[in-house]
């Protein structure tokens, strides 16, 4: 099968499988704390039905997923995915979920998909060859300044709520609004759609932004770490942006603490 028609129908059945089980049951929370703590056993039967797709098409690319870590084998080709990104919104009943999937070729996002099922969104970038929602073309917005933004904001793995109300508390009044989704693929997708101009997350780990990352580059927007490096494979703070305004909320960041390992 065409890898690109691969990606776009392993993504795609994923998303319906989960919409089959969404609103079905009373709650699904088998752990119940913060966003990043929230498990269903949905996460984990999607985790293993795209692991094993990938790996009778392409049985020697490297695999890492939120679920199950890593799977090593040749460097050069790897699969990242999320499989229910935004689990505390699946299992509260909430429809802002998807599933996210990202090839690399040596650690650079080349393919990448997201799917919003609930919401009937499928958004799809290949590298050099744009980014498309539904199958039409999308960029990026238009605004200028910060203070006509709307952004959004995940904390990630950033778990000390003192520092997020920093943030928050430097940020907020400089913009238009700022909003919480609970779900970085569709932050990152809405973000290259131009449905929102900036996205910033901190502590993310790979799996919840690769997929974003290239679609959101591929509209015509920009991401890069609060010191304006590129994304790397490691837990990072980033800035998603419509490119305009990056500078600027970049700079809203000069004093966070780079420090992504604790």
């Amino acid at each position: 099968m065409n890898i690109e028609k691969f990606i776009q129908s392993i993504t795609k059945e994923a998303g319906r499988k989960l919409l089959r089980y969404f609103k079905k049951g009373n709650r699904l929370l088998s752990v119940r704390g913060t966003s990043k703590e929230v498990v269903t056993r949905y996460d984990k039967m999607i985790d293993k039905f795209l692991i094993q797709k990938i790996q009778k098409e392409f049985p020697d690319h490297s695999i890492l997923t939120e679920e199950s870590g890593w799977i090593r084998r040749k460097k050069e080709f790897l699969w990242i995915v999320d499989s229910l990104d935004g689990s505390s919104n699946f299992a509260n009943q909430n429809p802002l979920f998807s599933v996210c999937v990202c090839l690399c070729l040596k650690n650079e996002p080349f393919l990448s998909t997201i799917y919003a099922p609930a919401i009937d969104e499928f958004y799809f970038a290949k590298k050099f060859n744009g980014a498309y929602l539904n199958g039409k073309r999308i960029k990026v917005s238009k605004i200028k300044k910060l203070k006509d933004s709307y952004i959004v904001y995940c904390e990630g793995n950033e778990k000390n709520k003192k520092r997020i109300a920093k943030i928050f508390y430097e940020i907020y009044p400089k913009v238009l609004d700022l909003r919480k989704i609970g779900s970085a693929g569709i932050e990152s997708a809405w973000v290259a759609k131009g449905a929102v101009d900036g996205y910033f997350t901190t502590k993310i780990d790979p799996w919840d932004v690769a997929s974003g990352i290239l679609l959101v580059q591929e509209a015509g927007g920009k991401v890069s770490d609060f010191k304006g490096n590129t994304w790397q494979l490691k837990r990072s703070n980033l800035i998603f942006s419509n490119s305009l305004i990056h500078k600027t909320l970049q700079n809203t960041f000069p004093n966070f603490d780079e420090n992504c390992s604790r």
